[in-house]
């Protein structure tokens, strides 16, 4: 599952690089939002920190 998420997230990424963000499936600003997430992370400092080993924990279980 967490597989096809990120297949989806890069074909997303991919897609709003080449054809800006009037792509219709898309349904929004994609890399606007995880530019958004990565700089809230970052604020955050140690619960930021925690929360990116989290993620990263749940993206790397087999």
């Amino acid at each position: 599952m967490t597989e096809a998420g990120v297949s989806l997230l890069a074909l997303s990424i991919v897609m709003q690089v080449l054809f800006g963000k009037a792509v219709p499936f898309i349904g929004g600003d994609v890399i606007g939002n995880i530019t958004h997430i990565v700089g809230a992370l970052g604020a955050q400092g140690l619960v930021g920190l925690a929360a990116v080993g989290v993620i990263y924990a749940i993206f790397t279980r087999n």
